[in-house]
């Protein structure tokens, strides 16, 4: 089955929404969690740490600069995300639906890639398959 992830995003208002109702906004995320563990389609689910306690490593220039957050010039800010493995897109948007979000946030529904999606005999895919399996023997 495909993966998709739920990516959070919110604005600074509707991250101070959900701040002023924390306990309910965490009792409704864990009751969120449950259903879709009773499910059988969560994979993985995390917030993000505060924006102002992040950096930025821009690639702009020659060489790459790091900033401290807060971010300049940012109307939407990743929260955090859920990846689910779900049979289709649609299956995706229906869970996005029920996400106990706050007025002004918006869930971001893409699927994730798979690794044969790319060329077999890609070098790089070679490579991160000998890597993940040395990994996984250590």
């Amino acid at each position: 089955m495909p993966k998709y992830m739920l990516i959070m995003r919110g604005t600074d208002e509707s991250h101070a929404a959900m701040m002023a109702s924390i306990d309910e906004s965490m009792a409704a995320t864990g009751r969120f969690i449950e259903e879709m563990i009773k499910a059988g389609v969560l994979l993985a689910a995390e917030g993000l740490d505060l924006p102002g306690r992040g950096v930025v490593v821009d690639f702009s220039g020659e060489a790459p600069v790091v900033t401290d957050g807060p971010y300049g010039e940012t109307k939407e800010l990743f929260g955090g995300y859920f990846m689910l493995d779900v049979a289709s897109k649609q299956e995706a948007v229906e869970w996005a639906k029920r996400v106990p979000a706050v007025r002004g946030s918006k869930i971001e529904v893409r699927r994730v890639a798979g690794s044969d999606e790319v060329p077999e005999g890609n070098e790089h895919l070679v490579e991160e398959r000998a890597r993940r399996e040395s990994s996984d023997q250590i």
